[in-house]
């Protein structure tokens, strides 16, 4: 299970085609503080922010997940534009375990999304 901390109706789409395809199973959130609290609850074996999205404070999240012996262990990705090099940084320090480009995320989203792990 994988949950997303994305409010990109591009990349929503994208993704929820993707996992329907794969059968992924894929929960979306649109708030930091909701995304901490699915997380808490469903335990994913992956967490995908959109690190262009500053309102979602994914930063904040993944820092909170760091914190939090229960969830240091789930892993991390966030894509952004490679353009945002203070915004990779940031992502870098905060824990983010994976930063890619937006389009290295979409090429490779199926196996990202792939159950069997990425």
């Amino acid at each position: 299970m994988i949950v997303c901390v994305v409010d990109d109706l591009f990349f929503s789409i994208k993704i929820k085609t993707a996992a329907q395809h794969l059968g992924a199973e894929v929960y979306f959130e649109r708030s930091g503080d909701q995304a901490l609290e699915t997380i808490r609850a469903k335990r994913p074996r992956l967490v995908i922010f959109d690190l262009d999205a500053a309102k979602l404070r994914a930063t904040e999240v993944v820092a909170a997940m760091q914190a939090d012996p229960g969830l240091r262990s789930i892993d991390t990705l966030g894509f952004v534009s490679h353009v945002h090099a203070n915004t990779i940084a940031a992502a870098r320090a905060a824990g983010v375990g994976q930063v890619l480009a937006r389009s290295a995320f979409t090429t490779k989203l199926g196996s990202i999304l792939n159950p069997q792990g990425c």
